[in-house]
């Protein structure tokens, strides 16, 4: 790890993705977590974040930035994280027909949705924390995080450290993250249900395609209150 500025110029421990990642993978192995395909999508995913962490720099962003650069020949870490993705998802995802397509577009897309929110200390995790809590509510139980328990814990326990601004998720950490989220929704929803969220991070991720999230956030008082709650400034 190294240290690198933050939105406020605070220079932090970045990435805490791979920390997440490597106790995860511990306490998972540990506690005999039997879920093998989720453990190697999360890595997986996670692995592909911290290539863009540690070789991205300035460059294209946004799906369109790049999908043009790939078009044109120059192929970006972005791109290389986004092919990954989608990959790992269509592997990882069991079944077939119309619930395997809903399932694989949540996987590759709740990682997306997750590092587009990841703009300030300890949003993606509250956002992340609070769709778990959904998604238990609706299942009745925790069985959703059962496959994935292991890092959701590692990354809460992380988020002692972004909330203080300690240290940055990194993409490794976001799309971590945000992958846990992906594998505890089809967890736990229907056909029905998954199409839902599916609609949901389609509309998150066009409106940070041409639109500041963070600015939406801010313009909302509730909102605004909820992401900085637990902020050390």
């Amino acid at each position: 790890m190294t240290r690198r500025p933050n939105y406020r110029g605070v220079a932090v421990l970045f990435p805490l993705g791979v920390p997440i990642l490597a106790a995860g993978l511990v306490v998972g192995v540990l506690a005999g977590v039997d879920a093998g395909h989720w453990i190697a999508y999360v890595t997986g995913v996670s692995l592909l974040g911290l290539v863009d962490d540690l070789m991205g720099g300035p460059g294209p962003r946004g799906v369109r930035g790049h999908g043009a650069a790939l078009s044109s020949g120059r192929p970006s870490t972005g791109a290389l994280k986004a092919i990954g993705t989608v990959a790992l998802a269509a592997w990882a995802t069991p079944g077939e027909g119309a619930s395997y397509l809903l399932d694989v577009g949540v996987l590759a897309l709740a990682p997306h949705a997750a590092n587009l929110i990841d703009l300030r200390p300890g949003r993606a995790e509250k956002a992340v924390a609070l769709a778990l809590a959904v998604l238990c509510a609706i299942a009745g139980s925790a069985a959703p995080l059962a496959p994935v328990w292991p890092f959701a814990a590692a990354a809460a326990a992380g988020a002692l450290f972004t909330l203080r601004e300690r240290a940055m998720l990194g993409d490794s950490g976001a799309s971590l993250i945000g992958a846990v989220a992906g594998v505890a929704c089809v967890s736990a929803l229907g056909a029905a249900g998954t199409a839902i969220a599916l609609a949901a991070l389609i509309a998150i991720s066009l409106y940070g395609e041409f639109r500041s999230i963070a600015a939406a956030i801010d313009r909302l008082p509730l909102l605004e209150r909820l992401d900085s709650l637990g902020r050390s400034n």
